[in-house]
């Protein structure tokens, strides 16, 4: 065979550089990502309970290795996939077994060494060593769910990015008929954890876990089909757009992926709708309404009962275990929520972000509500300081004493002499003064939350108001553009015609940063110091405008067809958003007034009760001791004795219980209600926070206060007449 000629050989070796050059070159364009890189840096950077959590379980849990049923393993493996854990799946189990055993043994230690230092078993705090065990037993169970937790946290914040992921790839691939360049830009610009997960896809190409990106998609996808099936099928749709010959076709292909993910997320949303009302039911009625009605039995109850139930049993069941019960419940149904809908939003880097993160609110508040908080504790300062006497005070006063003789002759404070020492405060003064602990406590956090989102919760208002109208814009930037606009220019035109409405300052900046900063249009949005978008942290006109950039790239055709497409998907977006919002409104409306309406007016009207109690059975019992007043009662005198006022739980600290048992279920509640109606919402959460603690502890207190003295005159009167 003759050898080639020098001429065929040189253009053989000049195109296969080419070739290589081109093949480099567009694998590159991949690697660069880095995405093994990024991988591991955001393993770094992952919420900080899930890396103390890998901690513990690499330290505590490899004391010891257990064996786990393959049953158990093979689920224990998928969540801690799912979580990107790197832990085997013993690990886990041997961390619960262990924590059960830490707790347990030092409820056993610290109960016996109370019982010794106090002289005997017979001091045993059952309470204590009950409470132990059964906090033991909670925290086995919750740290072997952990990881099923960890994975189902995970995967709901990464739905909630679904929509948006289709919608990268679907725009991108319109002109770009790429899939691995397709998910390299949606995985730069989405937000974690779909992002991570996207980049691992790439990850486990690189490592040769799988030989191409659609197996390793594929792969992926597998943990999607039992929880967003709607998901999985846009991603199949993706990929057999790119076997369609008929270029009209493949459009309409990727098109019917982003409607199949869309339709997808409101059946999922419409079926939350209807599974919450009842479990949110169930949590005010068992959470708020029993137990407060219930407190109104306790003055009663203790008093009768001789010492047995004291404030600290109170306190512990309804500061502790009835709120813990109720954030559970509430835990349950924020997961019940779906992903895939839900608003992100780029609050960090908002200029006005300062206020949300400094501690000067803080300082400023606790000025204003310390005032509150020292005349909530006067009758303790009254009673066991030096204070009164240095200034010429008493330390208790009677009514009369105080030109308050409509009240009866009863102390305004009410500290009993006991055999055991100093018991009460039982007087309504001293219960009056109570109600301004829980109304420091909550104007603490109102004010609080009020100056750290005043500004911020403006800033909000402003780019939902932006959002609204961005529809039409995105149609007149795509119209423009389409006639040959560039979008240097294009900004400009659009701010022209929208004046006098919200997008008209954003396009204004965008062009003012483009004409006279002398900035490109993607620095001119995404500046991270004079960004336009940073005044208006939206994540759907941040989606919009990466895509703008992106394509405008490819030429002026597909940025315009690429905004018509955007508009498209944002009024449909808006569809189903009001439509959902319009569901959940009843619901949402219904649980707002339970909370800053109907549970503070009940709570305060049995703090009303409650003293008036207090006041009769301390009546009645002056006057058995008094003598022959009793007579006038028959076999009253009797029945008393089954009552003994000094062991019932003072009225001051019946009124703080309750009183931070409302904020408690405020602050739950709250935060439960705004995560069902938007999805998280941090600054959402904070300034609506403010806004029901004051609503619900004012009216507590204001009703607190006029019940009391109300029902407790009325007491006085009635027994005036019979004593």
């Amino acid at each position: 065979m003759p050898a080639p000629r020098k001429d065929v050989k040189d253009i053989l070796r000049k195109y296969e550089n080419k070739l290589k050059s081109e093949f480099s070159a567009s694998s590159s364009e991949i690697r660069n990502t880095n995405y093994s890189q990024e991988y591991i840096k955001f393993k770094k950077e992952m919420a900080p309970e899930i890396s103390r959590y890998e901690r513990w379980c690499k330290s505590i849990g490899s004391i010891i290795k257990l064996k786990v049923s393959e049953k158990d393993k093979a689920k224990i493996k998928k969540s801690l996939e799912i979580a990107h854990l790197d832990l085997e799946p013993w690990q886990p189990l041997t961390l619960s077994i262990m924590s059960f055993f830490i707790v347990f043994l030092i409820g056993i230690f610290v109960s016996v060494a109370i019982a010794l230092i106090k002289g005997g078993f017979n001091a045993f705090p059952i309470l204590f060593f009950v409470l132990m065990v059964i906090f033991s037993f909670f925290l086995f169970y919750f740290m072997k769910m952990y990881p099923a937790r960890l994975a189902n946290k995970w995967r709901l914040k990464a739905s909630s990015q679904m929509v948006p992921a289709i919608l990268y790839v679907v725009i991108y691939m319109r002109h770009t008929s790429n899939l691995e360049k397709a998910m390299a830009f949606a995985s730069e610009h989405l937000q974690y954890p779909l992002a991570l997960d996207l980049k691992k896809v790439f990850y486990d190409v690189q490592i040769g876990k799988f030989s191409t990106i659609k197996a390793s998609l594929d792969n992926y996808l597998d943990i999607w089909k039992d929880y967003s099936r709607e998901f999985v099928e846009a991603f199949h749709l993706i990929e057999s757009s790119l076997f369609e010959p008929d270029n009209s076709r493949r459009i309409l292909t990727l098109e019917k992926s982003l409607q199949v993910v869309l339709d997808g997320v409101y059946n999922r949303m419409l079926k939350f709708t209807h599974e919450v009302k009842g479990p949110l039911t169930n949590v005010y009625m068992l959470g708020v309404i029993l137990p407060t009605l219930g407190l109104a039995l306790l003055p009663l109850a203790t008093a009768m009962l001789g010492g047995l139930l004291t404030w600290v049993h109170v306190f512990i069941l309804f500061n502790l275990i009835i709120p813990f019960f109720v954030f559970y419940l509430t835990d349950k149904i924020i997961f019940l929520r779906p992903g895939g809908y839900g608003e992100t939003s780029l609050l960090e880097r908002n200029p006005l972000y300062h206020q949300y993160k400094s501690k000067k609110p803080y300082f400023k508040a606790f000025l204003i509500v310390l005032p509150f908080l020292l005349l909530g504790l006067l009758p303790f300062i009254f009673q066991y300081t030096s204070i009164p006497g240095f200034l010429g005070f008493q330390n208790d006063y009677t009514f009369s004493e105080l030109g308050l003789g409509f009240f009866g002759e009863g102390k305004f404070f009410g500290f009993m002499e006991t055999g055991t020492g100093i018991s009460g405060p039982f007087g309504v003064g001293a219960l009056i003064l109570s109600m301004f602990i829980p109304l420091g406590i909550a104007l603490f956090f109102s004010v609080s939350s009020k100056l750290r989102t005043r500004e911020l919760i403006v800033e909000r208002e402003k780019t939902k108001q932006l959002e609204l109208e961005f529809n039409n814009s995105l149609f007149q930037l795509g119209n423009r553009m389409g006639n040959g606009v560039p979008p240097e220019i294009v900004f400009g035109k659009v701010a022209e015609s929208s004046k006098g409405l919200r997008t008209e300052d954003f396009f204004r900046r965008v062009d003012y940063n483009i004409r006279q900063m002398g900035m490109g249009v993607k620095k001119a949005i995404f500046n991270l110091k004079r960004g336009a978008i940073i005044y208006y942290p939206s994540e759907l006109i941040a989606i919009s405008m990466r895509i703008l950039v992106e394509s405008a790239k490819k030429g002026l055709k597909i940025a315009a067809i690429s905004m018509m497409s955007i508009s498209e998907y944002v009024k449909n977006i808006n569809k189903i958003t009001l439509r959902l919002k319009d569901m959940l409104a009843e619901i949402i409306s219904d649980m707002k007034s339970n909370m800053s309406f109907l549970a503070p007016l009940l709570s305060g009207v049995v703090v009303g009760l409650a003293a008036m109690i207090t006041g009769i059975l301390t009546k009645l019992n002056i006057s058995q001791i008094e003598g022959g007043e009793a007579l006038a009662f028959g076999n009253l005198g009797s029945i008393l004795n089954i009552f003994d006022v000094s062991t019932m739980i003072p009225p001051y600290f019946l009124q703080i219980i309750i009183g931070i048992y409302l904020i408690q279920i405020i602050f739950i509640l709250t935060k439960t209600l705004v995560i069902v109606d938007s999805g998280e919402d941090k600054l959402q959460t904070v300034n609506k926070m403010g806004k029901n603690l004051s609503k619900g502890v004012m009216l507590y207190f204001f009703t607190a206060l006029f019940t009391t003295l109300a029902l407790f005159i009325l007491a006085n009167i009635v027994l005036g007449n019979l004593v």
